[in-house]
Formats: C-alpha cells, structure tokens, sequence
C-alpha cells in the first residue's frame, strides 16, 4: 500500500497513458491532451484530499477548462464530496488510483448541486 502522504503522482500519468492521452508539464502537476481535450491533472496526496483548499486552482493559466484530481482510493469519495459543495467554475473529475494501477472514475460537474 502506498503511502497516503505521497501524491499518486506516477499512477495518475499512467492512468492517462493508458486511456491515450499525451502528457505534458511539471513533474506533479501536469497536462494531459486527447484530441480536443485539454485536461489539468492534479495529484493529491490522502491528506490534501480531505482537505485540499489550499491546493485547488480556478482554471489555471494554461487554457484547460477541465480538471482533473487524482487521489488514492479511499480518500477520493471525499474530495469528490468537497468539489461537489465547492461548485468550481470548471469540468471536474476525481480519479482515485491503487498502486496496482486500478482505477476508478468518480465525475463531477460546473456549478453541481
């Protein structure tokens, strides 16, 4: 099991490999394109998932409208529960990620009730 307080950062690359996506960027934080979608991809670690204020960003400057949060499993219904009461002005998805490189895909949506 991984550590909760390590970003998934790896598995959240290839979990965006796997699904054709090429990517670009930081070494955390990231930008993963597909045809026409430009995806921001942001690593969170178990701790700032629960509590992830402070890492939340509201479109960034690199023109993606959609965004991404990669966690590990357990903590994902969380922060899908913390965007879902946030309404971000942006396309969003929790993606929570094992280290056998499972994952699962749990939307979200501008201005969700």
């Amino acid at each position: 099991m991984a550590p909760a307080s390590m970003p998934p950062t790896t598995e959240a690359r290839e979990v965006f490999r796997s699904l054709g996506y090429t990517i670009s960027g930081g070494e955390t934080t990231f930008v993963a394109e597909r045809k026409w979608r430009r995806v921001h991809v942001v690593p969170l670690d178990a701790d700032d998932a629960k509590e992830p204020e402070h890492v939340l960003t509201d479109g960034g400057e690199d023109g993606a409208r959609l965004r991404c949060y990669v966690t590990w499993k357990r903590a994902a219904p969380d922060l899908r529960e913390f965007l879902l009461g946030l309404k971000p002005p942006y396309d969003w998805a929790v993606i929570g990620v094992d280290r056998e490189g499972d994952f699962e895909v749990m939307q979200g949506a501008p201005n969700s009730p």
